[in-house]
């Protein structure tokens, strides 16, 4: 199974301003993160952010979020109950006389088609990334963590969360692997550009 830019929207947890100057390694996640925007963006994908408690741990570290990119300010761990209802079209309405039919016999509204596939890369990976991750999964979503674009405070615990992750079910891949499963082919007319942020 390999990744669809058709169906994926890239989802970002907590790239924050006075988080990331404690977390192992922030730098090289953040270059990733920011790889992972710019992919997106030429691809034409739906990118999100997430902000744990913005008014003490800062905004997005600056450069990183695209202006027009939504952001979710967020108290719980999980960005899951605030992101999934806007990660997910509304549903259409139903066609027809509602009174035409007994409610037994009417057919369900179905939701809009939608990007079901959710690229998520965030701080820290073994709390909100990892209860976002894992939520969002029992929610009925296909989710990716790309492991080059996480950290946490120690390598312990973000080697932890990816090993849980992987237990259930959460693909693990890393950012060229995304940029280039996004592309599929070296004739894809944004090959180029897009190769030329992972060189």
């Amino acid at each position: 199974m390999l990744l669809d830019h058709n169906d994926s929207q890239l989802v970002l947890i907590d790239y924050q301003e006075r988080l990331m100057p404690v977390l192992h390694d922030a730098q090289a996640a953040i270059a990733n993160a920011r790889r992972l925007v710019q992919a997106a963006a030429l691809m034409q994908l739906p990118v999100w952010f997430t902000e744990q408690n913005p008014q003490k741990l800062g905004p997005t570290v600056a450069g990183l979020r695209p202006d027009d990119a939504p952001v979710v300010a967020k108290m719980d761990f999980s960005a899951a109950s605030d992101l999934a209802s806007r990660l997910r079209p509304p549903v259409r309405a139903s066609a027809g006389n509602a009174r035409s039919l007994p409610k037994h016999l009417q057919k369900p509204a179905e939701p809009e088609p939608g990007r079901n596939t959710l690229v998520l890369a965030g701080c820290e990976a073994h709390i909100c990334l990892m209860q976002t991750a894992l939520e969002l999964l029992e929610d009925e979503f296909e989710v990716w963590v790309v492991t080059d674009a996480c950290t946490s405070r120690t390598e312990r615990n973000r080697d932890a969360a990816f090993d849980r992750l992987a237990g259930a079910g959460v693909e693990l891949v890393t950012t060229e692997m995304v940029a280039f499963e996004w592309l599929r082919s070296a004739a894809h007319p944004r090959f180029r550009e897009v190769s030329a942020l992972i060189k």
